[in-house]
């Protein structure tokens, strides 16, 4: 047995090396303005794509919120040939996957399938995208499956409290919204609503498309133009974003729930993605609330106080914002003295440089996991796409690892005190909150 597992992590860390080596994608945009990134990879007979659509929840209507989500999950519900039942049937006759889904940025359609079912897989996703029936009955049936979801969320002390804490951070700007919507905002989506919002957002020059697999570039060329030939472009308005500002004084949010542990969120607006100190940051917050049992979060809340079994801080850097968030459940009695020792930790990443060895097994770790987030073709099919989407260029693999190198700790002191803010805050509370006499 220990043989086996040896040779499965000698073969994972292999393939790893082999994709880092290699160069991520070939990028190209085609004819109707839609970006193709091409990874050809032969070690094993399957094909995998990712497409991503900028029809993500930041391009609908504030009022009707999940409109971009319900969009998304029904386009596998039913084309103008095929019903749901038959895609399912379809795709899993071949043993394959296909799948849509929405985010905050971006719509994202995913096919997997052997070499052998190619054709199969690009006929499926090209009539999802292009020919969705948007069914009535498919409609109400996905709008209840979702309301039930949400319903369920709310008695979810982390989620209400995630809810909370993002509404908070993001005030009018779309990422203070559920992806899903609310169960309200459900109610005022209509059939037509659904139509409009395909027809606008769904277009090749609103697409990009990353396939990773064994496929050649030729063969690929050939099955773009015989199932997405005649997909044609439109014109697709830019998006007007309010502004995400920084709260000039605490905000603090009890949500009274009977529970005997506190569900506490703490944090504010972070960083987007294309801010050049993400890569300090990510060194910052590893050691901060990052790096799990090595991160000073969990040596001193976990290990020495004993007031969590899990406590930890990440920056969620998307394309237009972000935001920092520390996080842990404790009992309602000692929910003080957690929040005491967050606010500690935080001024004291701002304040006192880190130890070596601290930036040392930082930067280990960033760098030496980093080839595992492309060791398989739907991962390296899907951070291409990422990179993309992102501006980072496709060089972004040989980039990354000497962009986390080259942070100092005098970096870490700057980001710290830049980014992390112990005056300004968001603080949500979900708990028994007179139990948790809270002092903030």
């Amino acid at each position: 047995m220990k043989k086996i597992v040896n040779y499965f992590i000698l073969l994972t860390l292999l393939l790893a090396s082999q994709a880092y080596a290699a160069p991520l994608a070939e990028r190209e945009i085609l004819s109707n303005n839609m970006v193709l990134l091409h990874a050809e990879r032969k070690a094993l007979p399957i094909v995998t794509v990712v497409m991503a659509v900028r029809a993500g929840s930041i391009v609908e209507p504030s009022d009707k919120a999940g409109l971009a989500y319900l969009t998304a999950a029904l386009l596998n519900e039913g084309t103008a040939k095929r019903t749901s039942r038959e895609i399912s049937e379809a795709i899993e006759f071949v043993g394959g996957s296909l799948s849509a889904s929405a985010g905050q940025d971006y719509a994202t359609i995913s096919l997997s399938v052997l070499k052998k079912d190619v054709d199969l897989g690009f006929d499926l996703l090209s009539d999802m995208v292009m020919n969705p029936a948007f069914n009535d009955d498919e409609i109400n049936r996905k709008k209840k499956i979702t309301k039930n979801w949400l319903v369920q969320q709310n008695e979810e002390p982390g989620a209400v409290a995630s809810i909370a804490f993002s509404k908070a951070v993001f005030g009018k700007h779309p990422y203070a919204r559920q992806v899903q919507g609310t169960v309200d905002s459900l109610d005022l989506i209509s059939r037509q609503d659904i139509v409009d919002f395909h027809n606008t957002f769904f277009s090749p020059n609103n697409t990009i498309m990353s396939v990773v697999g064994d496929i050649s570039r030729d063969e690929l060329r050939s099955l773009l133009e015989k199932h997405l030939g005649k997909w044609q472009q439109k014109t697709v308005t830019a998006i007007d974003l309010p502004a995400v500002r920084a709260s000039d004084n605490p905000t603090v949010i009890k949500i009274n729930r009977d529970l005997v542990q506190a569900n506490i969120i703490f944090g504010h607006v972070g960083i987007s993605r294309d801010n050049p100190d993400y890569y300090a940051v990510s060194v910052m917050n590893y050691i901060l609330g990052g790096g799990g049992f090595v991160s000073r979060l969990m040596d001193n809340i976990r290990d020495n106080k004993g007031l969590a079994y899990d406590v930890h801080s990440y920056f969620s850097a998307s394309k237009f914002s972000g935001s920092f968030r520390a996080g842990l459940q404790t009992k309602n009695e000692s929910a003080n003295t957690a929040i005491d020792e967050v606010l500690r930790e935080m001024e004291r990443i701002r304040t006192e440089p880190v130890s070596d060895k601290e930036l040392q097994d930082a930067k280990s770790y960033l760098t030496g996991s980093f080839p595992l987030r492309i060791d398989s073709n739907s991962k390296i099919a899907g951070f291409a796409l990422a990179v993309e989407f992102n501006d980072l260029g496709l060089d972004y693999v040989d980039k990354y690892p000497s962009l986390i190198n080259a942070v100092t700790k005098e970096d870490i002191l700057r980001v710290a005190n830049k980014y992390l803010d112990t005056k300004n805050y968001v603080l949500v509370v979900v708990g028994n909150i007179e139990k948790t006499k809270l002092r903030y």
